[in-house]
């Protein structure tokens, strides 16, 4: 019994208990599929071939930039065409052998010779290598149909599912960030833990009033401009202007020593728990929706920014599950034994106290990343902050609501919305069910 004891491990009981729930456990399977999807999305869906032996050169087109230009020659050295990627139609050529992708079309495509919503299982044609307008053969027929432009809606799907899966990781990950941060500060803090120098409070709260105005307030346009240059200068902006935030709160700290004037100096309680909370509550009572809305029509329109966005608004219940765990951990033995060892409050957090308290939060995560790829297809099919050219499980939704005959461009879209929004979701609870210590027997 003692032997059983020591070698027990709760992450293999937990994978135990989550398999027993069959349902889960094919939504696992499912979610692996779709990031295999994901990744691998544009060698399945593109209008590129993978391999071709065209003229006797060997060709790899879908894995090559789409600014890439081949010179072709004749036996006799002669300069015989200039194959330009970005522009070539490779369909009307004639190979010696090809390998085409499992869908012969990118989300960009437009075929102007089925246009007008073009159904799955309608009249298709298709130009061959002599010039002919037929019907269209079966490896290059539409198979989910046509948008009014005459852009595939497989590929668009194939390749949304690349946008839904990052929006949900990326915002998810930015406000796990921020809510384990000040959920752990919240619960191992409270209101009375964490003391300093009156003088030293006040510059803080002071600094960081001014660090947020010059680094984000004085900087909003040079942000935009930034993300719209590319993700790389967007990203190093941000550095930036957190980088002066930190170097304001730094130097406002540090003149705070110079000032020794009586009860100044005296210590006082810093209410963490309380900021936070009262943050928590003022973010909660804005609608998301309305307030993401708000943000993306002074900003330039990104993806990357509607992913920061809904990073920075979806951080208040995983902050509040993060609390609730403090809460509860910081009185238990292996903490206070930490504090009596004379541990910095930081190793406390971050060694003992915070990998006991994380089970709980990853379920959270878990329902997170669902909500924000929802909230991502509802801003698309509203047509707010997502770029026009990028394809989005929403904005082709939003083509079905332009042509309401077109019934593929909703019934497609909004069962892939379904789909993953219900494997999250059977995921998440699964998860609560299996990492549950009070139903461990």
């Amino acid at each position: 019994m003692q032997d059983q004891k020591q070698n027990f491990s709760f992450s293999k009981y937990a994978w135990n208990q989550f398999k027993k729930n069959k349902i889960a456990l094919v939504c696992l399977y499912l979610l692996f599929f779709l990031i295999f999807v994901a990744v691998f999305a544009p060698y399945i869906a593109n209008e590129r071939p993978l391999y071709a032996e065209y003229k006797g050169n060997k060709l790899y087109p879908a894995f090559a930039d789409e600014t890439r230009k081949d010179s072709i020659f004749n036996s006799n050295g002669s300069l015989d065409e200039i194959l330009q990627y970005d522009i070539t139609d490779w369909r009307i050529l004639k190979y010696e052998k090809v390998i085409w992708p499992l869908i012969p079309y990118s989300p960009g495509t437009m075929d102007r010779y089925n246009r007008d919503y073009v159904s799955p299982k309608g009249k298709q044609r298709f130009k061959d290598s002599n010039g002919e307008i037929i019907d269209a053969p079966k490896k290059f027929r539409h198979i989910l149909g046509t948008d009014g432009i005459g852009r595939d809606l497989a590929a668009g799907l194939i390749h949304g599912t690349r946008i839904s899966l990052m929006v949900g990781i990326v915002a998810m990950g930015i406000a796990s960030i921020i809510g384990i941060i000040l959920g752990a500060f919240a619960g191992f803090f409270g209101d009375t833990k964490l003391k300093m120098p009156r003088i030293k409070y006040w510059l803080t709260l002071f600094g960081i009033f001014m660090g947020i105005f010059y680094g984000f307030g004085q900087r909003k346009y040079i942000l935009a401009e930034g993300f719209g240059e590319s993700v790389y200068s967007g990203v190093i902006q941000i550095l930036i202007s957190l980088i002066i935030v930190t170097t304001v709160v730094i130097i406002f700290r540090f003149c705070s020593k110079f000032i020794k004037f009586g009860s100044l100096q005296k210590e006082t309680n810093i209410p963490v728990d309380n900021f936070v909370s009262r943050g928590i509550e003022l973010l909660n009572s804005i609608p998301r929706l309305l307030l993401i809305i708000t943000i993306t029509a002074v900003v330039e329109r990104s993806i990357w920014i509607v992913m920061i966005i809904i990073g920075l608004t979806s951080w208040t219940g995983i902050a509040r599950f993060t609390r609730a765990e403090f809460l509860r951990i910081r009185s238990l033995e292996f903490v206070q034994a930490s504090e009596s060892l004379g541990f910095s409050s930081a190793r406390t957090i971050l060694k003992h106290a915070l990998p006991n308290a994380l089970a709980p939060v990853f379920v959270s995560i878990a329902f997170g990343i669902a909500s924000a790829i929802l909230i991502e297809s509802g801003l698309s099919f509203l047509g707010i902050g997502v770029p026009d050219d990028i394809v989005t499980w929403g904005s082709l939704l939003n083509l079905g609501r332009q042509n309401l005959e077109a019934w593929w461009l909703i019934i497609y879209p909004g069962m892939a919305i379904f789909m993953t929004i219900t494997i999250y979701n059977m995921i998440a609870e699964a998860s609560r069910d299996a990492l549950d210590p009070k139903l461990k027997s």
